[in-house]
């Protein structure tokens, strides 16, 4: 059911495409997100085949969907100015520019 509704969760970026602009996915991008929402999907539903304890499923699910959430932020809008996003080459010209 999980993964399901993470394949629904792929075709809206491309059905947003064919009425507006604002929405510019190319194929790394598809591939990347697909990734990243099937393995988070995967994790989330090992973790509920494993785990018994209520307490222990919301905390692993609770770090998994965390850190999904701050990798995806990092992806989107480079939140931490990491490589990771390759955003650090803008950090260092950034930082080695004078200001007047």
């Amino acid at each position: 059911m999980i993964l399901a509704s993470l394949a629904i969760l792929l075709i809206i970026p491309l059905f947003a495409m064919q009425f507006t602009n604002e929405v510019r996915l190319i194929l790394s991008d598809s591939i990347i997100l697909g990734i990243l929402l099937f393995g988070t999907g995967l994790l989330c539903e090992l973790v509920m085949r494993k785990v018994k304890s209520i307490n222990g499923r919301l905390i692993i699910l609770g770090t998994i969907l965390l850190t999904q959430f701050v990798v995806w932020a990092e992806l989107a809008v480079g939140i931490f100015v990491s490589p990771f996003a390759g955003c650090w080459e803008n950090k260092v010209n950034f930082q080695n520019t004078k200001h007047s």
